[in-house]
């Protein structure tokens, strides 16, 4: 037997070991990017084989914090794909001003930049104030960092560009302070934002909303979890709610793909239909 046969036996034991011991289930997560993560752990923890690193992780709770931490896809940005926003806020935003109250959910949030662009856009909208965004995620240490509301300073010009390109309506320096290098957004913008702990393979559906975004976060999976996931965003949409997917991602070839339209000049966006 190769050691590369070794080496995805060692894997899908300490899979195995997570799922039984935590509860987190990576076992049908795309294999060669979850490889390629774990591999890199190994060497960061300085140890010699994953099985070294399933000891580890199984005896000592901030090893699994890190591995979390290195498992989850937190490359993100304010207003990722202005055009995606720009159609939100063209086509989607006057669906939103027939309810009452606004129910958002943002699946997978990372450290949390994709809800606080919303929070501003929905402010700008007139419509935050009868809004509850819920920001979920299977990691501690983004959400932590994304109750913060602090930014790198550096990244401000790029999301201002984004904040432009997405039909901002306002000067985006108005939604933060600088200071010591970071930018600080308004306390404002997270007083309707709820962070929760939320696994999407393991947890069941926790409310109905009128918008589901889960971006970015499926191109993960593979065919058996995307299904399931799939399963947990219809049921948790109302009917006609909008559900929001990543660039590289579809509702085609889905067991949901007839129970949605896709909205006219909305770029990724659906409309549950029935």
């Amino acid at each position: 037997m190769g050691m590369e046969q070794l080496e995805d036996i060692e894997i899908q034991l300490l899979l195995e070991g997570l799922y039984r011991y935590y509860g987190f289930d990576f076992r049908n997560y795309a294999l060669a990017s979850l490889k390629r993560r774990i591999l890199n752990m190994v060497q960061a923890e300085g140890l010699k084989s994953v099985s070294g690193l399933q000891e580890k992780i199984l005896h000592d709770p901030e090893c699994l914090e890190r591995f979390l931490f290195n498992l989850s896809v937190n490359v993100t940005t304010m207003f990722r794909d202005p055009e995606f926003f720009l159609a939100f806020r063209t086509k989607v935003v006057p669906i939103l001003r027939t309810y009452p109250f606004i129910r958002i959910w943002h699946a997978g949030c990372s450290t949390g930049e994709e809800v606080y662009s919303m929070a501003i856009l929905l402010k700008e909208e007139g419509l935050y104030h009868r809004s509850r965004l819920y920001a979920t995620d299977i990691n501690e240490t983004v959400l932590r960092q994304a109750k913060t509301g602090i930014f790198s300073l550096k990244l401000m010009q790029e999301y201002t560009h984004n904040y432009i390109k997405a039909g901002g309506k306002s000067s985006f320096s108005k939604y933060y302070t600088a200071a010591y290098g970071n930018a600080i957004f308004s306390s404002e913008l997270k007083e309707n934002i709820v962070f929760s702990l939320h696994n999407l393979v393991t947890d069941n559906s926790f409310n109905e909303f009128h918008v589901i975004f889960c971006r970015n976060v499926l191109i993960y999976f593979n065919k058996l979890l995307q299904n399931r996931v799939h399963t947990l965003l219809y049921e948790s949409l109302i009917r006609l709610g909008i559900l929001g997917l990543g660039r590289q991602e579809s509702i085609k070839f889905t067991a949901y793909e007839k129970n949605y339209e896709k909205l006219e000049g909305g770029d990724k966006l659906y409309r549950k239909i029935s």
